[in-house]
């Protein structure tokens, strides 16, 4: 089960990156990687509002399927409206999941994205809260001894 870490919520930075505009190929290198330096906002390129905007780190692997992995940071937006398609941070009935929102039968459903988890349907009683909307996810790809 994929359940959500929430760690804290994210500020403006006026700090930007540098940014080479060339597509890097994951086979072998283009002899033509001369492109001129640009600076990146991270703020931008994550489509960060602040103070709408916060962390969260996965635990689980019910989301898999959609890329999303045990230890993954998710930026999640509080601004959009959930639609039915979207990965959310859900509380359902007090527990807090990452899923992937849909409709069925008249209802919600949160669907994980992984064969060995069944999907929740939200029932007419249940308490559902939907706590954001998954933008991006950030993913530690360094070697660990």
């Amino acid at each position: 089960m994929s359940n959500a870490l929430i760690l804290f919520p994210l500020q403006a930075s006026a700090i930007c990156l540098p940014y080479f505009d060339a597509r890097i190929p994951a086979g072998f290198p283009s002899p033509a990687l001369d492109h001129m330096e640009h600076k990146l906002s991270l703020d931008e390129l994550l489509d960060i509002n602040a103070p709408h905007t916060y962390v969260v780190q996965v635990c689980g692997d019910s989301m898999t399927g959609a890329g999303i992995f045990d230890g993954d940071y998710l930026i999640v937006s509080r601004a959009l409206e959930a639609k039915p398609g979207d990965i959310v941070v859900a509380c359902l009935n007090g527990e807090v999941f990452v899923k992937r929102l849909n409709k069925a039968h008249g209802g919600y459903v949160l669907q994980s994205e992984h064969a060995d988890y069944p999907p929740r349907y939200v029932l007419e009683n249940d308490e559902l809260m939907i706590w954001g909307v998954v933008t991006h996810s950030l993913r530690d790809h360094r070697a660990h001894a």
